[in-house]
């Protein structure tokens, strides 16, 4: 299975899935193109160090949200792309990305979805005060992560944890959580129904 990875930053959710590839541990899953909206990232240099094909589109340069996906639909299409992992990507999708690539993009959250969506989870379970946290890996929907859980990590909160000291614990866990689901996706072991996903051994 072809995999388009969509990063923004420095991309070590992306290091992370190139590593187990070169392990032989994402099975029948091979990235094949690494996209960024934005230019000069950390995440082309991993990319490139890995040889793996890149792609720049700035989403400054198009007039709406819509012709910026679309761009970046024929992007991915054009390198055979068969599931898209959002990995840092920075940019809400519209229901023209997602209708290309139906129940086939996927993404990674530092929490345990339902609790704490959107930006700044890590703060939002300290400001809690949380005792678990962790990360989720689900399928992407049109709502803000809200899509159907496939797989989640357990994270405890430490007594005088910080915001960077709770993210970078939760880092480790997503790091060994989302290259597992892009495989098991990859051999065929999600199914999903509705909002239920099943995950076959």
């Amino acid at each position: 299975m072809n995999v388009g990875v969509l990063v923004s930053g420095s991309g070590t959710n992306l290091q992370a899935i190139l590593d187990a590839g070169a392990r032989g541990q994402l099975g029948p899953a091979r990235v094949v193109v690494v996209v960024s909206n934005v230019a000069g990232v950390r995440a082309l240099a991993r990319a490139e160090a890995a040889g793996v094909p890149t792609e720049v589109l700035p989403h400054q340069q198009f007039a709406s949200r819509q012709a910026f996906d679309e761009a970046l639909v024929a992007t991915l299409k054009a390198r055979g792309v068969e599931l898209v992992a959002l990995a840092g990507f920075m940019r809400l999708v519209t229901p023209t990305f997602l209708n290309a690539f139906v129940e086939r993009v996927v993404n990674i959250h530092p929490a345990l979805l339902p609790a704490f969506p959107g930006v700044h989870a890590q703060r939002q379970a300290l400001d809690y005060g949380a005792r678990i946290t962790g990360c989720t890996v689900h399928f992407v929907d049109a709502g803000v992560d809200s899509g159907p859980i496939i797989a989640q990590a357990a994270v405890p909160v430490l007594d005088g944890d910080d915001e960077a000291a709770l993210t970078a614990r939760i880092l480790v866990e997503e790091h060994r959580v989302y290259p597992a689901a892009i495989r098991a996706i990859a051999e065929g072991r999600v199914s999903i129904d509705g909002r239920r996903v099943t995950l076959l051994s």
